[in-house]
């Protein structure tokens, strides 16, 4: 992904600018701007780092990042295509834009966006249609997100090094047992110093954190189409069916067969 163009995005008259990114593999460094962001994925999974967190945007969601938050973004999903939308802020906004988060997007929504697919760079008054476009598509953005179905899984992210190596490690092995045990032997160290670092560190247990990236492999491998769900349970390290689609439904809120009938679009 090209970062040529958040210089444009801060110039004063942009008030709407539009990024849209349809080659997949996007990388960017860590930036922010002067304007909020919608992001919206299709076809692939697309993480956005935080200071703190890492977030996972799956296809047909979008994430609101609020103006002036330092984040970067990446994917290695081959189809996706990235929607990058900004939006200088304005006076009396609903307090839904100042609060970063991931929704799922209505049927409007998302042909709203799709629309706007061969767009270009900064939108002024000048281009009347596409301005009042895009004020029409931010002004129902707090009511026509999908409220029934926002992504939850999202966790801190490890800076310490140790850490850090840890959880590739954990990432690039999700189909093995991987207990807090085998883990803290692989790396040379006591379950209770790996427990702590986990505690200390991220606020969170090494089994949250685990769970965590079981669920997020499983949509990437969703959103494939070459798995059945016993298929997928078994790659993500579940030894049963019905043990993953428990823990999916408990962090995501459906179960996996509907969370995977609604990122294809049968809703």
């Amino acid at each position: 992904m090209n970062d040529s163009h958040f210089g444009a995005v801060e110039e004063e008259d942009a008030e709407f600018y539009v990024f849209n990114v349809l080659a997949g593999s996007i990388t960017t460094d860590v930036h922010y701007h002067g304007s909020a962001q919608l992001v919206y994925a299709e076809g692939g999974i697309v993480h956005v780092f935080t200071d703190l967190k890492h977030w996972y945007l799956p296809a047909r969601c979008f994430m609101w990042i609020p103006a002036g938050t330092p984040h970067y973004i990446f994917s290695s999903s081959p189809k996706v295509d990235l929607y990058n939308f900004y939006f200088k802020k304005e006076e009396n906004e609903n307090g839904f834009f100042d609060e970063i988060n991931v929704y799922s997007v209505s049927h409007l929504l998302r042909e709203m966006i799709l629309y706007t697919k061969d767009w270009d760079g900064k939108i002024t008054k000048n281009d009347s249609s596409k301005y009042y476009f895009l004020k029409a598509l931010k002004s129902i953005l707090p009511e026509k997100r999908d409220k029934n179905l926002a992504f939850p899984v999202q966790h801190p992210f490890p800076k310490d090094e140790t850490l850090l190596k840890i959880a590739k490690y954990i990432h690039a092995n999700l189909e093995k047992p991987l207990t807090i045990e085998s883990t803290a032997k692989e790396f040379g160290m006591s379950t209770r110093t790996l427990s702590r670092k986990f505690k200390e560190i991220l606020g969170m247990n090494y089994v949250r954190f685990l769970r965590a990236l079981r669920i997020t492999r499983s949509l990437e491998l969703m959103l494939e189409g070459k798995y059945n769900m016993y298929e997928i349970a078994m790659m993500v390290g579940y030894n049963s069916l019905s043990s993953f689609s428990n823990i999916f439904k408990k962090v995501i809120g459906v179960a996996p067969s509907e969370y995977q009938q609604k990122l294809k679009g049968n809703r």
